[in-house]
């Protein structure tokens, strides 16, 4: 766990990272910088490579090539603490993955406890103060299917800051959603960012994007084609392919 670089602000760097399937190459030679307190939404169409960048960042995926760096620990070293790592680095997903036998506040107590030994009684606390943190607090001995899917997607934005980490990574977290329960979800993810944490989000929430992103990066056919302020990207993109995919989705 060397390569610290306590020179840098970069929260994520990602350096010429490439991933293959076999014969398919799902993200070629693709390279990002996300600075502490930064939010960086990915957008593009299906199959251009966007969660599978993001899932390479805590190894849920191996980089086939590229090196990528969390908080100056290179997450591509083999013989690296990756769970270490993953300890500072949250992780949404689509699907919530909360456990289901557990309540609300039993998912979000139960990382700090096994993982990082934290007294149980701490824990507990800290669960609910998460829960009330998210609009839950009404809900802490719910079980997930006696949840909707806005608040199951809360649980799991909350079981994720439980860990306390310095990053957070988001996987189209309201892709699953009814309409309505998009916004809950949202409201979140903007308090996080007005709070200053960093995240990585692949969504194509443009709304969010315009109120919280610092950088919005567009890729297609696994490649970073065209990165700028929301305003730059939206209302100005240089690129024909990101004005194509726009014209779809705008």
């Amino acid at each position: 766990m060397a390569d610290k670089d306590s020179a840098t602000p970069s929260r994520i760097r990602i350096e010429k990272v490439s991933k293959s399937f076999g014969s398919v190459e799902a993200v070629r030679n693709a390279s990002l910088t996300v600075n502490a307190g930064e939010v960086v939404l990915i957008i593009g169409p299906s199959g251009s490579g966007k969660s599978t960048l993001l899932r390479c960042v805590n190894r849920l995926e191996t980089a086939t090539s590229g090196e990528i760096y969390v908080d100056g620990d290179r997450v591509t070293d083999p013989q690296g603490n990756i769970r270490q790592i993953r300890e500072e680095v949250g992780m949404v997903f689509q699907s919530f993955n909360l456990f289901p036998h557990l309540t609300a506040l039993d998912n979000i107590a139960l990382g700090p406890r096994k993982v990082k030994g934290l007294p149980r009684e701490h824990c507990y606390e800290q669960a609910r103060a998460l829960l009330a943190r998210v609009g839950l607090a009404d809900k802490e001995k719910s079980y997930p299917d006696q949840l909707s899917g806005g608040q199951q997607q809360r649980v799991a934005i909350a079981r994720a800051l439980a860990m306390e980490p310095k990053v957070m990574l988001f996987d189209e977290p309201t892709s699953a959603l009814d309409p309505e329960m998009i916004k809950e979800v949202l409201d979140v993810m903007l308090q996080l960012a007005r709070e200053g944490m960093t995240m990585l989000v692949v969504s194509h929430e443009m709304g969010f994007a315009r109120a919280a992103a610092d950088l919005v990066v567009f890729m297609d056919n696994g490649e970073i084609i065209e990165t700028g302020t929301p305003a730059d990207v939206f209302d100005s993109p240089r690129e024909e392919r990101t004005k194509r995919f726009l014209d779809h989705i705008l």
